[in-house]
């Protein structure tokens, strides 16, 4: 099958969760014997990804403006373009945002298949008029894809209550079980001691809520453990900056985004992972977590609530007392834990990917 991929940033070593997600999917299909060509947004493209072909998937960089506001609509509208010149077999558009294309894919003759990664209307960043785009980006793409996958149970719901849409293909998010790094040098360079810190991984908007983690922080009596946060903002405004100062301010470690080696050593040897989100779909960032063994404490959403996790990883959300005395808990008692992560395995993703492609083609 010959495959084109809209609606993330780009791969690899790109920021975000979709971004992940279509780093680990694409090179398997690929290795399956498929075609598969990956439009990236031009904005995200620096002379350290500035490559035409990862693990055999091709990429292709596609205008984008530097502007949140417009920049998935304009990409996603020239990616489609740029996709129907290519003739795919089929174009699978990523999030409910660009999937506001769907309905032009489909009058330009393509086939479609939409992942939706979670009701992003949801996202405090966003203002009334781009909440009301991606709503009707999740509407469009929900009525007029031609198969819709969605990552989580939770997601399912929304689109059956919403839209009574039931035929949707459920596929999670996967992980890999790494290789856990044995060196400390870059944990040496950050000034953190092995074992003695608490992570968090994300990009700074505020529906990671790091803001109520660094709060948190401020109210322990911490002077053994400190906080990392590993991650930036996208696109660079009032909040993260606020958010960099009270770090600053609190003595938290902002690693800035990390990824490969930096990332694996950071993940290997932290006491604990938190995951303060006001908003999820299903996070890749807390798979990451778990197959490192680590202890996890998260928000209560229900995008949060994998059946892997028992109630004592749970605080409640936005609620920054809640959260100092979870961590107060789980610092006082440092575990490692084994998860059984047998759902999220991405070789299977990738099977189960490939037949709703097959579907769609045999219709």
């Amino acid at each position: 099958m010959k495959i084109v991929v809209t609606g993330t940033r780009g791969i690899p070593d790109i920021q975000g969760g979709v971004e992940t997600h279509c780093e680990n999917l694409y090179p398997r299909l690929v290795a399956m014997g498929h075609d598969v060509t990956v439009l990236r947004r031009s904005c995200y493209v620096t002379d350290a990804n500035r490559i035409s072909e990862y693990k055999g998937v091709k990429l292709v960089d596609v205008y984008a403006p530097r502007k949140k506001s417009l920049e998935a609509i304009v990409h996603t509208a020239l990616a489609v373009v740029k996709a129907r010149m290519m003739n795919p077999d089929l174009l699978h558009i990523h999030a409910v945002g660009p999937s506001l294309m769907v309905p032009f894919a489909r009058i330009l003759g393509m086939k479609v298949v939409m992942t939706n990664h979670g009701p992003d209307y949801d996202r405090q960043k966003w203002g009334k008029m781009a909440k009301t785009m991606l709503r009707t980006g999740e509407r469009w793409g929900t009525r007029w894809s031609n198969k819709v996958i969605v990552i989580s149970s939770v997601i399912a719901g929304i689109l059956k209550d919403n839209y009574r849409r039931e035929d949707v293909d459920l596929i999670y998010n996967g992980v890999d079980k790494p290789v856990k790094s044995s060196k400390v040098d870059f944990l040496e360079k950050m000034g953190v001691t092995p074992h003695r810190y608490i992570l968090a991984l994300g990009r700074f908007v505020k529906e990671k809520g790091f803001h109520d983690l660094i709060q948190a922080y401020s109210r322990m009596n911490h002077d053994d453990i400190k906080l990392v946060i590993a991650g930036d903002a996208d696109h660079p405004d009032p909040y993260s900056t606020e958010l960099k100062r009270m770090a600053a301010d609190a003595g938290v470690i902002l690693t800035g985004f990390i990824k490969g080696e930096e990332l694996n050593q950071v993940l290997s040897n932290a006491a604990l992972f938190v995951l303060p989100s006001y908003h999820e779909g299903l996070p890749i960032a807390l798979l990451e977590a778990m197959s490192y063994d680590l202890d996890v404490l998260v928000s209560d959403i229900p995008a949060n609530r994998l059946p892997e996790l028992d109630s004592s990883d749970f605080f409640n959300t936005g609620d920054v007392d809640s959260l100092k005395k979870a961590l107060e808990r789980k610092i006082a008692a440092i575990r490692s834990r084994e998860y059984d992560l047998a759902s999220y395995n991405w070789d299977n993703i990738a099977r189960q990917t490939v037949d709703v492609y097959k579907s769609v083609l045999a219709h």
